[in-house]
């Protein structure tokens, strides 16, 4: 016994440092599957479905609705709204069928909620014209904040198209020319593509003060300011050679879906045909300056229409299989 006592005090430290390390060894084997399965990145995108994700920013939790694809692809559609984005729902959601057409489809559609006349940029201050509590910081959000937190779910940042209408198409063309690293296609449905085209600048105060009382000398500053020209797409066309893009506007006249019949829906109406107008000589204007850059736009102007949702569901419609060859989402 004396011996074995002996024994096991000259190697007791080499048995504890045997037993620590098989230990080790253990508890790796085991923790190594779990942790690859939480790291950002490494999930696989879910198989079809709906959820609404809240996504941190600078500008506070920004409520995100997503249709994953249906086979798991990594692809992503961002579907921007216009002026009058509601803080509840993005209005591809409920205007649209977007969620059905893309329903078979591999790619992951991407509605963020909010941004009223926001033009998803970056803007300088808050509006101090309706007390607006932060600056608005979409641009950062849209090509940081929300790429970084979907990447946890398995959806790629480098193979992502974004579409939008009327401010949202603006934007979509601006974003796409800034961060080529990021998107593969961009679609304009009835946006303006030549925002400091003489007038514009007004056109736009005007329509920010009307949709929530927004100051544009808090976003862009004032009418000299660089960043007009930096969130106008006929000045950074140049910068989307080789993307693929889709532009389409109506003429302004009322089409198959007006039928006014009381004096809302004729406002309505009439309101619909200026926007739809102006859209369209912005975007002929953006026809021009493609044509002279060589630049491989699909272009739609249309017999008649005006600025409303069931058009531009439409145009999604048509413009559905450019997107998913850009995006290889078949």
């Amino acid at each position: 016994m004396e011996f074995v006592r002996e024994g096991w005090g000259k190697n007791r430290g080499v048995v504890a440092r045997v037993l620590v390390t098989v230990l080790t060894v253990l508890i790796t084997l085991v923790a190594a599957p779990l942790a690859a399965a939480e790291a950002p990145g490494t999930r696989a995108v879910p198989r079809g479905g709906y959820d609404e994700l809240w996504v941190p920013s600078s500008m506070g939790d920004i409520k995100v609705q997503v249709q994953w694809a249906s086979r798991g692809g990594s692809a992503s559609l961002y579907l921007l709204d216009g002026m009058r984005a509601r803080n509840d729902r993005n209005a591809w959601s409920f205007e649209t069928n977007a969620m059905q057409q893309f329903a078979l489809d591999n790619v992951t559609l991407v509605m963020p909620v909010g941004g009223e006349s926001s033009f998803y940029s970056d803007w300088y201050n808050p509006s101090n014209f309706n007390a607006q509590p932060y600056t608005y910081k979409w641009e950062t959000f849209l090509t940081r904040d929300l790429p970084d937190h979907l990447s946890r779910y398995g959806v790629d940042r480098t193979n992502t198209g974004v579409v939008g209408i009327s401010m949202g198409g603006t934007a979509a063309m601006t974003l796409a020319a800034y961060h080529r690293d990021q998107f593969r296609f961009a679609g304009s449905f009835s946006g303006y593509l030549h925002t400091t085209a003489p007038g514009m600048r007004t056109a736009i105060r005007l329509a920010m003060l009307d949709a929530g009382r927004y100051n544009a000398d808090s976003m862009w500053g004032f009418p000299w300011d660089p960043a007009w020209l930096r969130n106008d797409p006929f000045v950074s066309a140049p910068q989307l050679q080789g993307m693929s893009l889709y532009v389409s506007s109506g003429n302004g006249l009322p089409g198959m879906y007006d039928r006014p019949n009381d004096v809302t829906g004729y406002w309505n109406t009439a309101m619909g045909m200026g926007l739809e107008f102006l859209s369209m000589v912005t975007s002929r204007a953006f026809q021009v300056r493609a044509a002279t850059l060589g630049l491989p736009v699909t272009f739609r102007f249309n017999g008649s229409g005006i600025h409303s949702w069931p058009y531009w569901s439409g145009e999604l419609w048509q413009a559905r299989p450019q997107i998913l060859d850009a995006l290889n989402a078949w």
